[in-house]
């Protein structure tokens, strides 16, 4: 392939093995993000530092297939790896599920040398951001972003893309794009190509250091060797958005078992005064352990439903839900 030349800084990675080496690598890595996670995301320090931490552990390939040299875990692993990692650091888990669900893509879309080319760039350490949305725009599919061939061959990229999750920490960033038939492709691009700007501008409320900012394409080139063609199956695209839901919808069932473990450490060195009595544990208070209670089953019920809907997704090469 004569594919562009990535330079940024990457860690080494491992090579994760087996569903069960990949549980074991993110319940490790989760309780050491989860210690300092709340200071990060208050503070807003970009966690450069856990991202190389994630890379280096290999839970970044491990959708990779088998004949690539990757684990390729079950979809409910998959889902199981970002519910502990949002239970730590939600952050984390939302860049983790960016860069996931575009290996997806690459499963899906990719040319068998495109394939051999990026899932080597993946088990090494790169990590994808992704770039899909523009500001203002109604739908996924209302895409103005172009992609547009030189004389020489190679494509040529213009437009702003916004809410690019891990694009600010990326390697590599995947642009969606409409080419000169209007057909939707995927350009991926090497973060420190000329004509790519990342602006650090995320101001959410939430997932602080996600930095889902802006990104901007002045006639950025790519090789026609980087061009993914995304408007192919229809079917199997409405089922990788199944994954990404189902990714999305374990960092919302890790955040909440993480609220939840938070307000049992905010309850349980507070007393409780009494009109008729002296001050006693709030964990003895029965109301508050009515309450707790109440969390606890809800939190658990979401989980089991998170696990069952890990079992009915499908991916490509499974041929039935898990």
């Amino acid at each position: 392939m004569s594919t562009a030349t990535v330079t940024a800084t990457r860690s080494a990675a491992q090579i994760v093995r087996s569903d069960q080496e990949a549980l074991d690598k993110a319940r490790l890595l989760a309780s050491w993000l989860g210690a300092e996670a709340s200071e990060r995301d208050a503070d807003r320090r970009l966690p450069w530092g856990e991202l190389s931490a994630l890379s280096a552990t290999g839970l970044l390939g491990i959708t990779v297939p088998r004949s690539h040299g990757g684990a390729d875990v079950r979809a409910r692993t998959l889902v199981e790896v970002c519910r502990l990692l949002a239970v730590a650091d939600p952050s984390i888990a939302q860049l983790g599920q960016s860069h996931l669900v575009h290996v997806d893509v690459l499963r899906e879309n990719a040319a068998a040398t495109q394939q051999s080319y990026f899932f080597e760039e993946v088990l090494a350490g790169a990590r994808f951001g992704t770039a899909r949305a523009a500001l203002g725009s109604s739908g996924a599919l209302e895409v103005e972003t172009r992609l547009t061939r030189s004389s020489d061959g190679w494509f040529v990229l213009d437009g702003v893309k916004d809410h690019t999750t891990g694009a600010l920490f990326a390697h590599w960033i995947a642009v969606l794009a409409r080419d000169e038939q209007d057909n939707l492709q995927v350009a991926c691009v090497p973060s420190d190509t000329p004509g790519v700007t990342i602006a650090d501008n995320w101001s959410g409320m939430g997932l602080r250091t996600a930095a889902s900012g802006t990104v901007r394409l002045d006639q950025v080139r790519v090789p026609p060797d980087c061009v993914i063609a995304h408007h192919h199956n229809e079917i199997r695209a409405q089922l990788r958005e199944a994954l990404a839901g189902a990714l999305h919808a374990a960092i919302d069932v890790g955040i909440a078992r993480a609220a939840l473990l938070d307000g049992a450490e905010f309850v349980r060195p507070r007393s409780r005064p009494s009109s008729h009595g002296g001050p006693a544990p709030a964990t003895d208070d029965p109301l508050t352990l009515q309450r707790c209670g109440e969390l606890e089953v809800r939190a658990r019920a979401a989980e089991a439903l998170l696990g069952g809907l890990g079992k009915g997704v499908r991916r490509r090469g499974s041929g039935a839900a898990e």
